[in-house]
């Protein structure tokens, strides 16, 4: 069975959304499925060397729509989908797919939907984040206006058209049924990892060496993109706190403690220098190593340089409805996770259990989960047994493949 997907950027640029692609195409390809992948031209949008009409990895093919020109709203958009269009068809006649099956954002939707209707072929619509919330965040949408609620509409309408719904977590899914989508069209496909591409490696001295951390620092880390919603001034903020000692300070590190927190953070962003004028504003600038973006090789090894792995985002809608990869990553490389408690970290953490969360945008909760790790190596045993047992059996792209597998069989049945 052959299956078109239709992606809004891939490999070889590297993000959440290249590497969830990733996997989605292996496991279908493990589940003897046959996908094959377009990129809208949003991909040589953000490709920086040469593009290539025709690409492969993993024994995959990637078809390249090609870069379009012109940033005038609305047009750009609409030259957007028509090029994607265009590829798709052109791949179709070429491929004679038994699916279709776009990936948000909503730009995606339409054109697949379209190649649907042409092929009469069904069509499905994967959802792994509302890009409207996303673009309030970054400062593009103001939240409920124009722009904002004319690509909420959008996505209701290609949610309605299409002939199967996925999400990649409840939060959306609850999101959408809200809206009048049946609930019985919407399948959770979540996050995972692959157990045995992420296996836990031994702590390497050298590499903590590089980053200036010592042996005996509790190293507190940090590793993607630097988003406002991320809530990485929190964490600046939470150490600030562990260094003053505020409140009990039999209870608190100083600055001086031979086993006080350094925060490492791996990656770069918008909010880079923001965070580095923070982090000197605060006193902390001495227990802050900001590390920068490293190879996709090397993150086993960051993962296993850090004592645990802080996630304290804010709760904005995007927070609330959508679950991160990293948690799950963390959990399969055996690193404790202390996260926010917002409703996308909620499905993925049992506060004691896999992880420990904290009340979201309180960063003195914050510093006392870290202070209760460092000062308690069972229970950081603890979350690190429970926690990769707990993504092994719930979370892997094994048994995604097979989701995908009934969810494209029931739209075929129909």
């Amino acid at each position: 069975m052959k299956i078109i997907h239709l992606l809004d950027h891939s490999l070889p640029l590297h993000s959440g959304y290249t590497f969830r692609s990733r996997n989605i195409l292996l496991c279908q390809l493990r589940q003897g499925l046959r996908p094959v992948a377009v990129t809208s031209p949003k991909h040589e949008a953000a490709w920086s060397g040469e593009w290539r009409p025709k690409e492969e990895f993993d024994g995959i093919a990637y078809h390249r729509s090609g870069p379009v020109s012109g940033r005038v709203p609305v047009w750009a958009e609409i030259r957007l989908m028509a090029r994607s269009q265009t590829k798709v068809r052109e791949v179709a006649r070429e491929e004679s797919p038994a699916v279709i099956h776009a990936h948000s954002p909503v730009l995606n939707a339409f054109p697949a939907l379209r190649i649907g209707r042409e092929r009469r072929v069904p069509v499905v619509y994967e959802i792994r984040a509302f890009w409207e919330d996303a673009a309030v965040d970054h400062g593009t949408h103001r939240e409920w206006g124009l722009r904002y609620r004319l690509t909420r509409a959008l996505e209701t309408r290609a949610c309605r058209r299409a002939d199967a719904v996925v999400t990649i977590c409840e939060g959306l899914r609850s999101d959408l049924v809200s809206r009048g989508i049946p609930s019985e069209k919407i399948t959770v496909v979540p996050n995972a990892v692959d157990p045995e591409e992420l296996r836990p490696v031994p702590r390497d001295p050298a590499l903590r060496a590089r980053w200036g951390v010592g042996e005996a620092d509790f190293v507190i880390g940090f590793i993607g993109s630097f988003y406002h919603y991320e809530g990485l001034d929190l964490l600046l903020h939470a150490l600030a706190y562990l260094k003053e000692g505020r409140g009990d300070n039999d209870s608190r590190f100083t600055i001086h403690d031979s086993r006080a927190p350094r925060a490492l953070l791996i990656g770069g962003g918008q909010e880079d220098e923001r965070l580095r004028a923070l982090a000197q504003d605060l006193g902390v600038a001495d227990r802050v190593v900001f590390a920068g973006r490293i190879p996709h090789a090397e993150v086993p090894a960051a993962y296993a340089a850090c004592d645990a792995l802080v996630l304290p985002r804010k709760s904005i809608r995007l927070t609330e409805l959508v679950t991160p990869l990293k948690p799950l990553e963390a959990m399969a490389l055996n690193t404790p996770v202390i996260a926010s408690d917002v409703g996308g970290h909620k499905e993925l953490v049992r506060d004691g259990e896999t992880g420990l969360l904290f009340p979201a945008g309180d960063p003195a909760a914050l510093a006392d989960r870290i202070l209760a790790l460092a000062r308690s190596p069972d229970l950081a045993n603890r979350l690190r047994e429970n926690g990769r047992r707990w993504v092994t059996a719930e979370r892997t792209w094994k048994r995604n493949g097979e989701i995908y597998r009934e969810v494209y069989g029931k739209t075929l049945g129909r």
